[in-house]
């Protein structure tokens, strides 16, 4: 099946790009949207410009189109882009969904309008099972971006292994979270993993902390070999 991956950078949506890989699937295309607003309600928004850096890492073209992010009307401008996939053979889109009903019924819907199937394969996974999982795959992700209660500055920058995972059950224990970060309480970026030919290096990165919240914004990266 010939599919495309809405794709952030994140280790939900680069979970649904292997997971499409290992299905078998000729993956064509990955789909990132870049909204203007900090806020928007359907789309990740730090370091989404190094999306680039990915497509090249997994050798998979990109197609990246801006949105202003305005509740609902983005989901115009993700519609165009459905169709322009749509046009050039795509089958199905694959998602990095996992527990948000907003998301997932607007790209679904979509997903009907264009004639599109579209496939959000760790839908109500367990959670700590699935960042388990994400780590046991060799996948290094970092956490880019923090906005729940519990979660300080400390995190920003941080790489999720099994101790990390430990950490967020004790933050867990005290303050209801999800574990998968699907609440909004955190996002992520991939440097590398099992997919990737390269392996993404840091060489510049600021912390842009605001009382409880806060990103983690690479500035520079390149693409290095992997050993």
């Amino acid at each position: 099946m010939k599919s495309a991956v809405l794709f952030s950078g994140g280790k939900d949506s680069t979970m649904a790009l292997y997971n499409s890989i290992n299905n078998g699937d000729d993956v064509k295309y990955l789909l990132s949207m870049v909204s203007k607003n900090s806020s928007s309600y359907m789309f990740h928004v730090p370091n989404i410009n190094l999306t680039d850096l990915i497509s090249k890492a997994v050798n998979i073209p990109l197609i990246k189109a801006e949105t202003d992010g305005v509740k609902e009307d983005e989901l115009k401008d993700l519609k165009a882009q459905f169709e322009i996939l749509k046009d050039q053979g795509v089958e199905a889109i694959y998602t990095g969904a996992l527990y948000s009903t907003y998301q997932k019924s607007r790209i679904e819907k979509l997903g009907e309008d264009v004639g599109l199937k579209i496939i959000s394969p760790y839908w109500h996974v367990n959670q700590e099972e699935y960042m388990h999982e994400v780590v046991d795959a060799g996948f290094d992700v970092i956490i880019c971006g923090v906005f729940a209660y519990g979660l300080g500055k400390e995190y920003l920058g941080r790489h999720i292994d099994n101790q990390c995972i430990e950490d967020l059950k004790k933050v867990n224990d005290k303050v209801p979270i999800n574990l998968a970060f699907e609440g909004g309480e955190a996002e992520t970026f991939v440097l590398d993993g099992p997919i990737f030919k390269k392996r993404i290096k840091i060489l510049d990165a600021d912390v842009d902390w605001h009382v409880d919240n806060g990103t983690y914004i690479i500035k520079d990266a390149i693409l290095e070999d992997k050993d």
